[in-house]
């Protein structure tokens, strides 16, 4: 039997299929299963609901549809933008990203700094802000690609990737962001952008997992990441995943729709969850830049306790949040968000990240605070830590 959260704060982690997505998808998960890459009149049917996705998509991104690769996930994507960068620059050696960007970027980094790459990181301050001068001064003719993503999975930070761009350009270095979590949350218009390549998946925007994108500027040459057929105009080999393209072009409407609400009724529930914490618990912080970040996400530290210890109570309680990002919290080391920003270990260690959605309401935040501050409290009475502070 399956346990349904009463309070589900974990959406930088995954989000909730939209029951509109879901209609969307189905009829392609049955009566519509032909592969659309077929000859004949069943199978090539399917062919322009993924062009309309596509375009739905894309008008979210303010892009043109042709621009639009679709892939698996937003690793996949990351991968590809790199693999792409490195092969039409090869005579360019350097690798610049960010301390606290995600794994599926550092680590494909560390991949191609065993293959000779110099990577380089750049640091960030205790707000999460990103060092752009250190950014300008590493930046050389031998850099092929600069990543930096367009917001923080942990903090929310959003970071100045226009700027990133501009850099980049002036050396002739490719850019690329990884706006996984930023997609369907700000507003973008990649018309008016110079970022070259950009990655989302769609599970972070209410479709299923297994499906994202990669924008690619129009004109700018690119390397198929996975070789096979001609799908994706040759882009991305692989019968395309018809359900959940439809799926994730009907999300992306749907955020079209509702961005308002993230940066109004998201951020207004976030901001009094904050500030009912700071309130009723002692010793404890928000971690990140306040002014520039995210609408949904809080990083909230709980000084001399296991963030662990508080997520496993809250989750008696049917509370879903995390430690950090989904794919590093099995460890029990302060994230590498939180070490790149000189977050003291008496403070990351007990640090939660409460994410938002629109589905949330005000009963889930009057459900946290009603077991959050006794569990705090239980924790640190049987601490050490704090019982020596």
């Amino acid at each position: 039997m399956i346990n349904q959260p009463n309070v589900y704060l974990d959406n930088n982690a995954t989000t909730m299929i939209a029951p509109e997505v879901l209609d969307a998808m189905m009829p392609y998960l049955t009566t519509y299963y032909g592969n659309p890459s077929s000859m004949h009149t069943f199978g090539g049917q399917c062919a322009q609901p993924i062009e309309d996705a596509r375009a739905q998509l894309a008008k979210l991104l303010g892009a043109d549809p042709t621009e639009i690769i679709f892939t698996s996930c937003g690793t996949e994507s990351d991968n590809a933008a790199f693999f792409s960068a490195t092969f039409y620059h090869s005579d360019r050696k350097k690798i610049i990203v960010s301390k606290v960007e995600h794994p599926a970027i550092l680590n494909t980094a560390k991949e191609l700094e065993r293959r000779g790459y110099t990577v380089v990181q750049v640091p960030v301050n205790e707000k999460g802000q990103l060092d752009l001068r250190f950014l300008e001064s590493e930046l050389d003719y031998n850099t092929a690609i600069v990543s930096i993503m367009m917001a923080n999975n942990e903090t929310g930070t959003i970071f100045p990737v226009e700027k990133c761009a501009e850099l980049a350009h002036r050396v002739g270095a490719l850019f690329h962001t990884d706006a996984v979590q930023a997609v369907g949350k700000i507003p973008m218009n990649l018309a008016e952008s110079q970022i070259d390549m950009l990655s989302l998946s769609g599970h972070k925007l209410h479709a299923p997992k297994g499906v994202g994108a990669l924008f690619v500027r129009r004109g700018l040459r690119f390397r198929p990441y996975i070789i096979g057929g001609h799908q994706e105009s040759g882009r991305r080999g692989g019968t395309e995943n018809v359900a959940s393209i439809i799926a994730l072009g009907k999300a992306a409407e749907l955020a079209s729709q509702h961005i308002a609400d993230e940066n109004v009724k998201v951020r207004a529930l976030r901001d009094t969850l904050e500030k009912e914490i700071l309130s009723a618990i002692p010793k404890t912080y928000v971690n990140g830049d306040l002014e520039s970040r995210l609408p949904n996400t809080s990083s909230i530290s709980f000084e001399f306790i296991e963030g662990e210890s508080i997520l496993m109570l809250l989750n008696q309680f049917g509370i879903c949040a995390s430690s950090g990002s989904a794919c590093t919290s099995g460890s029990l080391e302060p994230s590498h968000v939180l070490r790149a920003m000189s977050i003291p270990y008496t403070r990351a260690h007990g640090t939660l990240r409460f994410s938002f959605s629109r589905y949330n309401t005000e009963a889930d935040v009057k459900k946290v605070m009603e077991h959050l501050p006794t569990i705090i409290a239980r924790i640190r009475e049987i601490s050490p830590y704090w019982n020596q502070h």
